[in-house]
């Protein structure tokens, strides 16, 4: 059977999917903006997005004009392939950018899933988390104008996939009942814990299990994913612990939120307000996975902070190898660590207080080991990619299933998966 995943980069969240689902005989081709691999099982189709605007629309419209251009972008590519190879038996593709904004349009018959990872809202999740820092007016209207592509979209598919619990509670009531929550996948087999893991760092060092490694991963260094927050707890933790070492995997850009005022990376900008010194941080930058594998099989105590947002896949990595991880009291996090049984959690902005927890963690060490074990016996449970590709391949197989049973019938609801 032919499936087609719609995304803007090449595999996005449909990595061990679209690898999956080829390995048992699906025909895939993906559609997206950008692919930095190319796997020969897998047929990648580019679309394009760029262009002069006729008009400049109104502020509150940028993301919608753009989500109505990779709409119209993807509708093409879809139609130019149902002319050349008929109609898929099922479209799956993230619906937050615009990419399956017009598929029902073009294949009307065809069972669509979308992935539903983030609905805005101006309370209760990212927006106004931080003190002094609540949604203007126009903030509100400028939200409530990000999620249109996501509600006509929704309004138009058979059904919708969230990687979390939490992250589905985000989207109305009435989009719930077609939302399903399965994660995307954690390699367990990959991401385990290793006894005598060793690391050499960019400096010559060499840090291995059991050493004094207090680590903080994140795409980019940045207030979302708590950075200000750890570099404060650190240099804590640095004045009191004459060896502990932090090492930190980032970039310097801005993957969510807003850049400094004065432009310079938060990098550079906390290391010159926490006078840390220099020979005991490490920035590795952006790292390759399984060097961040490794780091995480090292880690004596793993800190992972984020506003309500977007849980991520480096937390449950870091579970699955066992870290110790000392995560923020925000519901994504919630939903995966409970205090005192699988980790530990801290209020996001009591620096002080992570900082005598991360000390705490450093001096128990070896004791803290039932806590690293059912860590890793969370991500076992309910995010392995055992549990997961499984369930995934069920909800896609019902739904092609009940379409080709009854091409009439009105629209079947996806059922949500239990808890493992």
């Amino acid at each position: 059977m032919r499936a087609i995943f719609v995304h803007r980069h090449f595999p996005g969240q449909f990595g061990h999917l679209v690898h999956h689902m080829a390995a048992g005989g699906w025909d895939i081709t993906f559609v997206c903006e950008r692919a930095d691999q190319r796997p020969s099982h897998i047929s990648i189709v580019r679309y394009m997005t760029e262009g002069r605007r006729a008009a400049t629309p109104h502020p509150h419209l940028l993301a919608t004009d753009l989500h109505v251009r990779t709409g119209t972008q993807v509708a093409a590519v879809l139609d130019n392939l149902r002319q050349r190879s008929g109609p898929p038996a099922v479209v799956i593709g993230h619906i937050g950018w615009g990419g399956l904004l017009f598929a029902k349009d073009v294949l009307p018959q065809t069972p669509m899933l979308g992935y539903c990872e983030f609905f805005y809202r101006s309370e209760g999740a990212d927006v106004g988390f931080a003190p002094h820092d609540g949604p203007t007016l126009d903030d509100r209207m400028r939200l409530r104008m990000r999620n249109a592509a996501q509600l006509l979209t929704m309004e138009a598919i058979e059904a919708g996939l969230s990687p979390t619990r939490w992250q589905r509670h985000l989207y109305p009531a009435d989009l719930r009942r077609r939302i399903a929550v399965c994660h995307d996948g954690i390699d367990t087999s990959l991401c385990r814990p290793l006894s005598g893991a060793r690391m050499r760092l960019p400096d010559g060092r060499v840090i291995a299990e059991g050493d004094p490694v207090v680590t903080f991963v994140a795409r980019d260094l940045e207030p979302y994913r708590g950075f200000p927050q750890f570099m404060r707890a650190a240099a804590h933790v640095a004045a009191r612990h004459p060896t502990a070492l932090f090492v930190i995997a980032g970039g310097d850009g801005i993957s969510y939120g807003r850049a400094r005022d004065d432009g310079r990376p938060w990098r550079e900008a906390m290391m010159e307000e926490t006078g840390l010194p220099p020979e005991r941080v490490v920035f590795l930058g952006r790292i390759p996975h399984a060097a961040l594998v490794r780091l995480f099989q090292i880690s004596a105590a793993h800190v992972y902070l984020t506003y309500p947002f977007v849980l991520s896949w480096s937390v449950l990595e870091a579970m699955a190898c066992g870290c110790l991880v000392i995560g923020s009291a925000t519901a994504p996090v919630q939903e995966v660590l409970a205090h005192g049984r699988n980790g530990l959690l801290v209020d996001f902005f009591d620096e002080e207080a992570l900082a005598e927890t991360v000390l705490a963690a450093l001096a128990r060490g070896r004791s803290l080991a039932p806590l690293r074990a059912a860590a890793r016996a969370t991500v076992a449970a309910r995010f392995s990619l055992e549990q997961c590709l499984p369930r995934r391949m069920r909800l896609i197989e019902a739904l092609v299933e009940r379409t080709a049973a009854s091409r009439a019938a009105p629209r079947t609801l996806v059922p949500h998966e239990r808890r493992a």
